[in-house]
Parts: C-alpha cells; structure tokens; sequence
C-alpha cells in the first residue's frame, strides 16, 4: 500500500492494518519529514486518543492529513487483532493506492 500526496509517497508498507476501512500505515514505513503535528486531537469511543498531522509536500498541505494512535485504548488491540500503536492513518486528499 502506498500513500501519496502532491504526486509523493509519503507512506509505503505491504504491512498495513485495515482499521474501519482505513489503511494503518507502520510507523517505520511513514517519512516523517513530510509529517507535522497540527496540535488537532480527537478521542475515538473503543481506540482511545489520537493526534493530528499536517501533510506538507513542495508547499502544498493536507490539513490534518494524517492521524496516529500513541497509546490505543484498553482492548482496542485485542478487537482489531494487532498493535496499532504509533501506525498512521491519511485523509484529507492523501490518495491510498495498491
């Protein structure tokens, strides 16, 4: 799977987690130069709380493209079968393609 915005991948992985019809891209797998923390959070009822960031590819952005779960909530691991902790998720125009 890759992520790509602006015509670069910005995430590669074939180990991502399908989460709720979103690919979890590895944290490892994600170039965090294109990656910037919006100060936005969001706290999911069953994952727990996440944190926002900005895309930023050749001054173009994705605000609040990407998202990434720390420290998923109790059980939350156990539902979706393996560890998400620190994935990353896109949106927001950030294109996932096979």
């Amino acid at each position: 799977m890759k992520a790509i915005w602006d015509g670069k991948i910005i995430a590669e992985s074939d180990e991502t987690i399908e989460i709720e019809n979103n690919q979890y891209f590895p944290p490892d797998s994600v170039k965090k130069e294109f990656l910037k923390k919006s100060g936005n959070t969001y706290t999911c009822p069953w994952k727990g709380l996440c944190y926002y960031y900005d895309v930023t590819v050749d001054g173009k952005t994705a605000k609040d493209g990407a998202w990434s779960y720390p420290v998923p909530k109790e059980g939350s691991v156990e539902m979706v079968g393996k560890d998400f902790a620190n994935y990353f998720a896109f949106w927001h125009g950030v294109e996932i393609k096979e």
